[in-house]
């Protein structure tokens, strides 16, 4: 017998059947293009100058030859400021010049994914004067793009922090550019204009980046300091004269063989250049951890703890004002810049590495320090400023008493003049404040009297 409801459910059923029949039919889409392979990288190294990858290169040696890790490099400029030791060729000329030595030196060593972010190569030893020439929000925003598009697991850079050496200021601006993109690379509003899915990936008028965001999992620095005590037990260390399995040469003969490409840059004396590669090849390769976002030991090797795949998104801290009361003194400039920038990329220990230090800012025996004078009350204040010299040497301004607003702080710009005697030395000079004949502070800066190239 046909009942009611199988008359009803006849039309329905048929219905269903057959739009069941019409979407099994429908076209399938293509499948989400997964990011280039090709730029995938293992270890992303972000640098300032063409033959600045040297310090680092006989451990990529290592993890090329015989690990067979993928290494792309980011180079800040073209070294246009640099010295010739071959030619005439200066400025922008030079810059070409060191641009294929630099892209030469990488090919040996089988490094091909090479990019530049056409900043101008600034000679000094204050981060906060390259960070302004690179146009620092710019930058950023092209390294951020890079450690997208290359996905690495680790990136190795220089350390940022001022110490006694080379401490060239675009060094220490590619390591400040490094830590900002590791922190940053991962987060969906950071260049979202970089994450946009493209409208048509084959038009030639396309619109969106279509890269992705990437969280990497170690962020390592080396230093050109002409000291190393402070890196010891910081982070993993690798010998230069290790010999490699599959090359038969040792990783500095591999790493010195790729800078002889970096012809501008190395001595032209022959006794000179034997004496500054025996010294070179004499030095392990010394890394400081900086953050490690996966299981491992500080000074276990580098990719300890990791494993293929990306991971989460991890936030850095980011800026909070730093608490003082009443009156105080610290150092200014690029010191005062560091004890922020380790406060808000969680590098807390890297203000553990060593007490402030500088070197000469000149042939001239001249040192630059820049102090701050803070006040934290609701009142102006004055405040008596000495400093404490070793022999021989001299201040300007001088000892001096200083107006400083309410809650405002008063930069002091202070120019030493070392005793040329002392050449080689470390000294130590010390600045006291005192206000309405109270203590309010000290601190101290130690010298290296000696000149390493590049002002202050």
């Amino acid at each position: 017998m046909i009942t009611k409801l199988s008359l009803c459910c006849g039309p329905l059923l048929l219905s269903l059947c057959l739009y069941s029949g019409a979407w099994s039919q429908l076209p399938a889409a293509s499948p989400n293009s997964p990011p280039d392979h090709r730029y995938k990288a293992d270890i992303l190294l972000v640098v300032a100058h063409p033959d600045d990858d040297s310090l680092a290169a006989p451990y990529l040696a290592k993890a090329i030859y015989e690990e067979h890790k993928h290494v792309s490099v980011i180079y800040g400029t073209r070294g246009d400021a640099g010295g010739n030791a071959v030619g005439n060729e200066q400025a922008a000329s030079l810059g070409a010049v060191r641009e294929i030595e630099g892209r030469r030196a990488l090919a040996s060593m089988g490094i091909l994914d090479v990019w530049f972010l056409d900043a101008p190569d600034t000679p000094g030893q204050d981060v906060l004067h390259s960070l302004e020439t690179w146009g620092h929000g710019a930058s950023l925003e092209k390294v951020v793009r890079l450690v997208r598009l290359t996905r690495p697991e680790v990136i190795l850079t220089w350390l940022p922090v001022y110490v006694a050496g080379e401490n060239h200021d675009d060094h220490q601006a590619a390591g400040v550019l490094a830590t900002e993109a590791f922190d940053l690379a991962g987060d969906p509003v950071a260049f979202p204009e970089q994450l946009a899915a493209p409208r048509d990936r084959t038009s030639i008028g396309n619109y969106g980046e279509g890269l992705r965001p990437w969280q990497a999992k170690k962020i390592y620095y080396f230093s050109d300091a002409t000291h190393f005590e402070f890196l010891e037990g910081r982070g993993p260390q690798y010998k230069t004269s290790d010999v490699s399995p599959s090359k038969g040469v040792s990783y500095a003969t591999i790493a010195t063989n790729a800078w002889m490409s970096d012809k501008s840059q190395l001595p032209p004396n022959q006794t000179d250049l034997k004496k500054y590669l025996d010294q070179y090849l004499s030095e392990p390769v010394r890394f400081v951890l900086g953050k490690s976002l996966v299981n491992g030991s500080t000074t276990g090797d580098i990719f300890e703890g990791i494993v293929p795949g990306s991971i989460a998104y991890v936030r850095a801290h980011g800026y909070e004002p730093a608490v003082r009361e009443n009156l105080s003194i610290e150092l200014g400039g690029p010191w005062a810049y560091y004890r922020e920038f380790w406060r808000a990329h969680k590098l807390e220990h890297l203000s553990q590495l060593l007490s402030p230090e500088t070197a000469l800012g000149g042939p001239e025996n001249t040192v630059w320090v820049p102090l701050l004078i803070h006040n934290d009350t609701d009142a102006a204040r004055q405040v008596t400023l000495q400093a404490v010299l070793p022999p021989g040497w001299t201040e300007k301004p001088g000892p001096m008493i200083y107006t400083v607003g309410a809650h405002d702080a008063y930069p002091v710009q202070v120019n030493l003049v070392a005793d040329s005697s002392q050449k080689s030395s470390w000294q130590k000079i010390t600045w006291t404040a005192d206000a309405d004949g109270h203590s309010i502070g000290s601190l101290t800066l130690r010298v290296h009297v000696n000149y390493n190239g590049v002002p202050q």
